[in-house]
């Protein structure tokens, strides 16, 4: 099993950056990597329960994933099991994600990202290329919400 983390220092408070990784409509700004649409999502990470959500490419192609949200610990953590369809829509190896958010020294939100139990090292560097993306969309709506705060 492999697994990946990606750390962070997000220009917004604890409370924001909670919304941001939580909440339906700021899941769909910075969810899937840049470029990617979801025509088709159920992207609430507010309580525990299922989720799932179509990645739709430029070229038209598309990537189903879903899982569970496990816990939702306000405002520091929230976790989910993740899994790829294939496309027949069977669900493949199920791997976790834990998102947590501390308040950092300097001010903003200390984001760490940790998904684990991913099939390969191959799996890992190719979800950590989408999540590295992803989180750049976040770090940009971050920092947008420092701006019009101020």
């Amino acid at each position: 099993m492999a697994e990946l983390t990606v750390n962070r220092v997000l220009d917004a408070d604890l409370a924001t950056v909670f919304d941001f990784i939580t909440k339906s409509e700021h899941l769909l700004e910075w969810w899937g990597p840049e470029g990617i649409s979801l025509p088709d999502r159920e992207l609430d990470f507010t309580k525990t329960g299922p989720w799932h959500s179509v990645m739709r490419r430029p070229d038209g192609s598309e990537m189903k994933v879903s899982g569970q949200v496990t816990h939702v610990k306000a405002p520091s953590s929230v976790g989910f099991t993740w899994a790829w369809h294939d496309e027949t829509g069977k669900r493949g190896d199920e791997s976790h994600v834990t998102i947590s958010l501390r308040a950092a020294a300097g001010g903003g939100t200390e984001f760490s990202l940790h998904h684990q139990e991913l099939v390969s090292e191959e799996a890992a560097a190719a979800h950590n290329a989408g999540w590295t993306s992803s989180v750049r969309k976040l770090e940009k709506m971050a920092a947008r919400e420092e701006q019009e705060s101020v």
